[in-house]
């Protein structure tokens, strides 16, 4: 076959070959999108100056510096999160990124607050996960004051100026969490609840929504006070062991967030009870294993690839908006697996 040429490339792209020879000799002269689009044509025809065009078309491309703040990376979650953000930054359509990715293992309010500016002093756009507290929140509003934006993950959070949003709609996680009891609980009765913290928001508001179902729908029910984990999975396995002493007759348990391969390894420790329902958060070896030895019934988890993708995409809209562009909110559906599903 003959090998595709430059006018063939033209009109592959839709432009005239004045305008390839211009993305191959003077690129900055050409737009990014129709820079795009004659590359993408190149890759499609298989253009034998492929590499030329490849190398023009990025050395124009503008340079992201962004930054995300995660917790533990002990943990699976934040792994494979900050796994799915580092694979959507290399991928990301026309952009080029730097990512500054970084855990925190941590996670005292000055530690927390410290990072913040560490990391805002090193990026253009700062996303977060962090527990809502003066020392934070006057954290974000110093970075803020240097004019990089801030993205909340998973929580929102706030402070003086505007923060984005990225992840669930918390309140329908709750709700959702609570309609699964309600279905699947053969005789209602008291159940427990594991946070990860009182002040991380996302989890307060999966309380408010799981609440506020029961008290819509179904009385008979009755929520126990939450019972903090502080992230550990020592602290939640004693929790739940004391909850299943305490309360002999308990027909559940919620894992809101915080120590979920601890509340497995309690549960697990207890005798089988087909009456039981307990409802874990987010996807990993350890949770599938448990949906499918029976020990959970039911979990919510974020669709990973999109978080990953919203995150970094809301990083690059706040940074391009600037200053006064405003607050970005993004809240997207979650995934539900159950024994049958995985």
């Amino acid at each position: 076959m003959k090998r595709p040429t430059i006018p063939d490339l033209a009109k592959a792209a839709g432009v005239s070959v004045s305008t390839v020879n211009r993305v191959l000799n003077q690129p900055k002269s050409v737009r990014s999108p129709t820079q795009e689009r004659v590359l993408a044509a190149a890759e499609e025809i298989g253009f034998y100056g492929l590499g030329t065009i490849e190398h023009a078309v990025k050395a124009t491309r503008t340079t992201h510096h962004l930054g995300v703040l995660l917790q533990r990376g002990s943990r699976a979650f934040y792994r494979n999160l900050g796994d799915a953000i580092a694979s959507a930054a290399e991928t990301f359509g026309s952009h080029k990124i730097e990512l500054t990715l970084e855990f925190l293992e941590d996670l005292s309010p000055e530690k927390v607050a410290n990072h913040i500016i560490s990391m805002g002093e090193r990026c253009e756009a700062l996303a977060i996960v962090a527990p809502q507290h003066p020392l934070v929140a006057d954290s974000i509003d110093a970075v803020l004051e240097q004019g990089v934006p801030i993205v909340s993950l998973i929580g929102p959070l706030s402070a003086k100026g505007n923060i984005s949003f990225v992840g669930l709609d918390n309140w329908k996680v709750g709700r959702t969490a609570a309609w699964a009891f309600d279905k699947m609980v053969r005789i209602p009765g008291e159940i427990g609840v594991l946070v990860g913290s009182h002040r991380l928001r996302n989890q307060e508001m999966n309380e408010s929504g799981f609440r506020s179902y029961f008290r819509e729908h179904n009385s008979r029910f009755s929520v126990l006070e939450p019972l903090p984990t502080y992230e550990s999975a020592a602290v939640a396995r004693e929790h739940v062991e004391t909850l299943l002493t305490e309360h002999p007759s308990l027909c559940g348990l919620y894992i809101s967030g915080g120590g979920v391969t601890g509340a497995i390894a309690a549960l697990r420790a207890m005798p089988k009870r087909d009456d039981f329902v307990a409802v874990g958060y987010e996807l990993f070896d350890d949770t599938r294993a448990a949906l499918i030895d029976g020990t959970l019934s039911m979990i919510i988890s974020h669709p990973m690839q999109r978080f990953a993708r919203e995150t970094v995409a809301t990083l690059i809209k706040a940074k391009i908006a600037g200053r006064y562009g405003g607050a970005h909110r993004v809240a997207f559906g979650f995934d539900i697996y159950t024994p049958e599903s995985v």
